[in-house]
């Protein structure tokens, strides 16, 4: 730790030579500011069951289950929930089967409920959620969700009779849902991990928000909602939206952000940091800082609502002639969400990402509880303290210049409850985050003033 006159020479630097990133390499003439305890921050190494896991996401197989979703000609909320061969109802029914034909320990189950008439609901209708869960061994309570929507529409949200292939919107994200549910099934995790394939999307956000709110427990939602193509230039990037400011964040909240700071810090985005932290799955995540796209939303919305980090995977360039269309030539021009329109290898990649989300998560300790920093006495140290967890092998308190967007620095811990760090928590953010015997971490916790 540098001395008070080091600190001082560090602080009378140049705007120039202050202004350099963290992350870049430090020298003679740039050095890095503020310095501060701490080794840098690597990614997450995948170890030999996570390489296996990528390996066994099959692409051949989650194209057929999107070509199957297509088969049912439309999938819209309103649809036929009788018909054996069309409609949301067939598509149902498949679904519940096929994640029921895995083998292994997921636990399937249909969760219906009747939506009151609505803008896009014009009289009370049933909605199925499709879920299969792999409960947690050690820590059931500590939930993870993953899903995508089964419904799909026409150009008009109201017209459940003309064709709504939905590949992309959203057979896509089923897919990859479904698939990494069957490469899961066979293994034991820690956590719970649910695998939602809800309806109701396109209407008004409906089957999630119905999840949504029978859950508790629940440290991270992803919904994988238009994964299916990616241009050329493209090919193995994946965007993932995060909130700063939560959804859900009280007016007692918002006056302690106000005051220290935060905003690029909510849980969402420490579930986000978690994703990119990760190694080895062949693909590119981009956090976008926001909740969703321009004036748009999707499932974990609802999630967010109830306080809950969450976030979305959507593919990097949207094709709207192939979304929220009819199925049509118009002036030599293919309309519609077909497969054709699909990338099927992208698919698979959106996939790996996801399961070795899934799995890192729900094979770590859960994200460190009632993180704060202590405020009692005047110093330019920085004391923090957190809630022990009996299932934690050690913690690593995180850390990076206010203008970061990810941690450039960490201290390894034992298991402990506190640390104080030879830094002030005016300069620099702080986290939390834990770490299991086996080596993997969890999202890290962004601590709040101590009472």
């Amino acid at each position: 730790m540098p001395s008070r006159r080091q600190f001082m020479a560090a602080a009378a630097l140049s705007p120039a030579a202050a202004a350099v990133s963290p992350t870049s390499a430090p020298s003679a003439a740039t050095p890095d500011w503020p310095t501060g305890p701490g080794r840098r921050t690597p990614q997450q190494q995948p170890d030999r069951e996570l390489r296996r896991i990528l390996t066994e996401i099959d692409q051949r197989r989650i194209e057929a289950t999107v070509r199957k979703l297509v088969s049912f000609g439309t999938r819209h909320t309103l649809s036929s929930q009788t018909d054996p061969v069309r409609g949301i109802g067939a598509a149902r029914d498949w679904i519940f089967r096929e994640l029921r034909s895995y083998p292994g320990k997921l636990s399937v189950e249909l969760q219906t409920f009747v939506q009151p008439p609505s803008p896009r609901v014009p009289v009370a209708t049933p909605i199925t959620n499709v879920l299969a869960t792999l409960r947690g061994s050690k820590d059931p309570s500590r939930i993870y969700v993953v899903s995508g929507h089964y419904d799909s529409r026409a150009s008009d949200p109201l017209d459940a009779v003309s064709d709504a292939p939905g590949a992309d919107d959203d057979a896509s994200g089923v897919a990859a849902v479904m698939e990494i549910a069957r490469v899961l099934a066979t293994r034991e995790v820690d956590a719970t991990i649910i695998f939602a394939a809800v309806a109701g999307e396109e209407q008004g956000l409906y089957g999630s928000a119905h999840l949504a709110s029978t859950l508790a427990g629940v440290q991270g939602m992803f919904t994988n909602d238009i994964v299916g193509a990616a241009p050329p230039e493209a090919a193995n990037i994946v965007r993932l939206f995060a909130e700063g400011v939560p959804t859900s964040e009280t007016p007692e909240q918002a006056a302690i952000r106000r005051s220290v700071g935060g905003e690029n810090d909510s849980p969402s985005r420490q579930l986000a940091r978690f994703v990119t932290d990760l190694a080895g799955t062949g693909m590119t995540v981009e956090v976008i800082y926001r909740r969703d796209r321009y004036l748009r939303g999707g499932d974990h919305i609802p999630f967010l609502e109830k306080g809950f980090p969450a976030a979305r995977f959507t593919e990097p360039h949207e094709d709207y002639a192939h979304q929220h269309q009819n199925v049509r030539v118009e002036n030599g021009v293919q309309y519609g969400d077909l497969p054709e329109f699909c990338d099927f290898k992208y698919m698979a990649g959106v996939a790996r990402v996801n399961a070795a989300t899934l799995w890192s998560l729900a094979t770590a300790p859960g994200t460190p509880r009632n993180v704060r920093i202590r405020t009692n006495r005047l110093t330019n140290e920085t004391d923090l303290v957190w809630d022990a967890d009996p299932t934690a092998a050690g913690y690593e308190v995180v850390w990076r210049p206010t203008e970061a967007a990810d941690w450039t620095h960490r201290i390894p811990l034992g298991p402990v409850n506190a640390h104080t760090v030879d830094l002030s928590k005016d300069n620099v953010f702080f986290g939390v985050r834990a770490i299991g015997a086996n080596g993997r971490r969890s999202p890290a916790a962004f601590p709040v003033p101590a009472p």
